[in-house]
């Protein structure tokens, strides 16, 4: 299809309307100010509005914060609670035990609960009110190369209006080229444009593979007589039941205003069962004694998932290339040991923007003269965290004894523990066979009440999550043969159970017995497990049309 495109020629362009991506734009404006000097800076985002694509746990140490915006409280920071005090409980079956001690990373108090969603918009206003040039609803779908094949001069919007077939309908809209000088990726974990560069570019090189959790979050009312409301601890962790001590995860629990509470449970995708259901496990979680007693008479106010990166420093890409930088989630920025992101990732995107500054000074784009934004996380505190946590995913994916004794030893030596660059697989080979008597145990479904445990399409439905219909689907299966042969019969489709919103279902002929591969693409709450956990890579994660997914108000 041969297209015209309207051009826009920006200096600098951010893609991905998160914390990283919004901090490094507040603080190029902030620096452009100091220089009185002028610059057109765009960032667009995939989702309808900023932050209706936003997840996270999320207990916010604003030290970043600080920084970029030290009267961020005058200013109106959306704050849902004070960390009071801290809670870690381990879980069994039945019980739960209070553990009288807390890991140095996981002291929270004095930090602030938020809701990302809110956290976004409000930085967007800001960004906004100093001049920055925002695009909801518009998503990267192709990077823009110079001739070269190696400079990265901005990137192409998804087209509009296309039927399944792909061809234009009546209200056909084509994408537009966004130019830059310098072009930051900020898409969050499994960046689709950072993975396409990662293959062209080579930016992976000598890396570790990036390792990931999927978490499965809800904001749920609660009456007034709650838990929190006389207990001292409003940050409360677990780990144990329902995964046990051999598969990464844990759950979380966070007073919000309100009466309301943040509830999510991760579950890191290392695990080997592909009997194992990410849904059922939350679910299980939930129904547990301790955490069921919390949530007792509570509402389901919104759900969704989102992936986290966890490979930590060694797992990071080349931060700077030709014409490009990549920042956040995209870049692996993630204190692991914490349970905490947001942070690192606001201070990644605003050493990315004193890079974009001085490269704006020198007229050079270079990666030669993008490195000083490496060079600088080289020297920041955010490298001292994410270095100090640099093997505690490898260490965590290892079995019981082992884990114990490397996250130990880990703890005491700042985190080189046993064996530096501790290896680890990608999370796609890590699948044992499948075995039918392995499967776990169910939850009990005859407490779905759709209140306050729901099924899995009662939780799309609260995500707002939304797709056009008649669109070319954005998930791509390349073999659905594979699926309904070899991975049947090996692993029996574990991406049945890996997805939390239910896009992929088997479907068997009663007469015939062939099997059919059906794929629910608008239930996607763009998570992007699939496009991790698939073990024959069969799976590819792309963009829907801009403005389509989840519409999160309050996660």
């Amino acid at each position: 299809m041969n297209t015209e495109r309207e051009s826009i020629e920006f200096d600098i362009l951010f893609v991905g309307g998160g914390p990283a991506s919004l901090a490094g734009a507040i603080k190029l404006m902030q620096l452009a100010k100091e220089k009185n000097t002028e610059l057109e800076v765009a960032l667009i985002e995939k989702g309808a509005d900023i932050g209706s694509h936003a997840l996270s746990g999320a207990v916010l140490n604003p030290i970043a914060l600080k920084e970029l915006i030290p009267d961020f409280m005058e200013k109106g920071c959306p704050i849902e609670a004070t960390v009071r005090e801290d809670e870690f409980y381990f879980l069994t079956q039945n019980n739960s035990r209070r553990l009288p001690f807390i890991s140095k990373y996981m002291h929270n108090k004095g930090f602030y609960v938020i809701s990302l969603s809110r956290f976004t918009k409000w930085l967007a206003e800001i960004a906004e009110d100093m001049g920055v040039n925002i695009f909801p609803g518009f998503a990267g779908k192709e990077v823009l190369y110079a001739p070269d094949q190696k400079t990265i001069v901005g990137v192409r919007t998804g087209d509009k209006g296309l039927g399944k077939d792909g061809e234009p309908k009546g209200n056909f809209e084509p994408g537009m080229d966004l130019l830059a000088k310098v072009t930051v990726f900020g898409e969050g974990a499994r960046g689709s444009l950072t993975q396409e560069i990662g293959q062209k570019l080579d930016i992976f090189s000598g890396k570790m593979p990036q390792v990931y959790e999927t978490g499965i979050k809800e904001v749920i009312q609660l009456p007034e007589d709650n838990y929190f409301a006389t207990s001292d601890g409003n940050d409360i962790h677990t780990f144990g039941y329902p995964l046990g001590l051999n598969i990464p995860g844990g759950g979380f629990i966070y007073e919000m205003t309100e009466n309301q509470i943040a509830l999510g449970f991760l579950v890191g995708l290392s695990y080997e069962n592909p009997m194992l259901d990410l849904y059922d496990e939350f679910m299980k979680f939930k129904q547990h004694p301790f955490v069921a007693d919390i949530i007792r008479n509570g509402k389901v106010l919104e759900q969704g998932a989102r992936t986290v990166s966890t490979g930590g420093y060694f797992t990071m890409p080349r931060l700077a290339t030709h014409g490009g930088m990549f920042i956040g989630g995209s870049a692996a920025m993630q204190n692991s040991p914490a349970l905490k992101g947001i942070h690192v990732s606001m201070k990644s995107g605003m050493l990315a923007a004193e890079a974009c500054a001085k490269a704006l000074e020198k007229d050079s784009f270079t990666r030669e003269t993008l490195e000083y934004y490496p060079q600088l996380f080289e020297k920041s505190w955010a490298r001292q965290e994410i270095y100090e946590g640099r093997n505690f995913s490898q260490a965590l994916s290892k079995k019981v004894p082992a884990k114990f004794i490397h996250l130990g030893a880990q703890y005491f030596t700042k985190g080189k523990g046993i064996r530096d660059r501790l290896p680890s697989e990608e999370d796609c080979t890590t699948f044992e066979q499948a075995r039918e008597n392995r499967g776990r145990t169910d939850f009990n479904k005859n407490t779905l009440d759709g209140v306050l445990y729901v099924d899995k399409l009662t939780g799309v439905y609260l995500s707002k999550t939304m797709h056009r219909e008649d669109q070319p689907p954005h998930i791509i299966v390349h073999d659905p043969n594979l699926c309904v042969n070899a991975c049947y019969e090996t692993y029996k489709n574990p991406c049945t159970r890996f997805c939390p919103g239910n896009v992929y279902e088997i479907e068997t002929d009663e007469k015939t017995s062939r099997r059919q591969l059906k794929l629910n693409p608008s239930n996607c709450l763009h998570c992007k497990t699939c496009d991790i956990k698939d073990p024959y890579r069969n799976i590819t994660w792309t963009c829907p049309e801009g403005g389509d997914g989840p519409g999160y108000a309050v996660l």
